[in-house]
């Protein structure tokens, strides 16, 4: 079954939003992190998708105090993004604690690092953030999607499947924050491509039919964000999803 798990995008200390990646766009909401945290964990979340997006735009991570405040007051696993770029961030995010990592930008600018990350620190606790402007180029933005590359999507995930790389979060930043819908075709073609790959599908979510979509395409965990802020998906919506096995 899917694991359905929210996104807390932080921003000088605000959970914020945005649409398509553009900051321009970008909603705070009145959100305390903790009592937001507490919340998803009251309704059987397991695991909470923290974004710094801060730390993604710098290049290095700035919000490892929501980070501390999650894991310290809540039993939730956190999954952390947002600037990790160097063993001293890992560290640090661990140390804060993080149960996962997600890094996007190093596997850019530095492929070879991230590869090594796969084994040093396991690939249970690594993600890839392979997060793409549009479906129809498939290229990789990263630098918290404000650098476009000319990276390919499939070549990218290529090179670290090669390298033992088991998750994979994708995002049709085209989609991002806008509640038109997953992009079901691109995510159908990577599990086509790479049945092997654990697929966290990012980006367009409007409500529970869409994840009973991506759960009957056998996508591993979906990431939600605006759905639930907006008030369009509620955490009732998803308890068939949170029966403890």
């Amino acid at each position: 079954m899917i694991q359905v798990i929210p996104s807390i995008a932080v921003r000088s200390g605000k959970v914020v939003k945005m649409r398509k990646g553009d900051p321009s766009s970008e909603k705070a909401y009145d959100e305390n992190i903790l009592d937001l945290a507490k919340r998803f964990e009251d309704h059987g979340i397991e695991v909470v998708h923290l974004v710094d997006l801060d730390g993604a735009e710098k290049g290095s991570p700035q919000n490892y105090f929501a980070l501390e405040t999650i894991a310290g007051h809540t039993n939730l696993k956190v999954d952390f993004t947002g600037g990790i770029c160097t063993d001293g961030d890992i560290q640090n995010a661990y140390e804060y604690g993080a149960d996962y990592i997600t890094a996007s930008s190093i596997a850019v600018t530095n492929p070879a690092l991230f590869a090594s990350w796969i084994i040093s620190h396991g690939r249970e606790k690594m993600t890839l953030g392979a997060d793409v402007t549009d479906i129809v180029s498939k290229k990789i933005a990263f630098r918290g999607w404000q650098v476009k590359s000319d990276l390919m999507f499939f070549d990218h995930i290529q090179y670290f499947y090669d390298r033992g790389l088991k998750y994979v979060k994708c995002t049709d930043i085209s989609r991002d924050g806008v509640l038109e819908g997953p992009a079901f075709s691109f995510y159908q073609e990577v599990i086509d491509k790479f049945p092997e790959y654990k697929i966290l599908a990012s980006g367009g979510v409007r409500g529970i039919g869409d994840i009973d979509q991506l759960n009957d395409m056998g996508i591993f965990a979906v990431i939600f964000g605006k759905a639930y802020y907006e008030g369009v998906l509620k955490l009732k919506d998803l308890e068939k999803f949170l029966v403890k096995k």
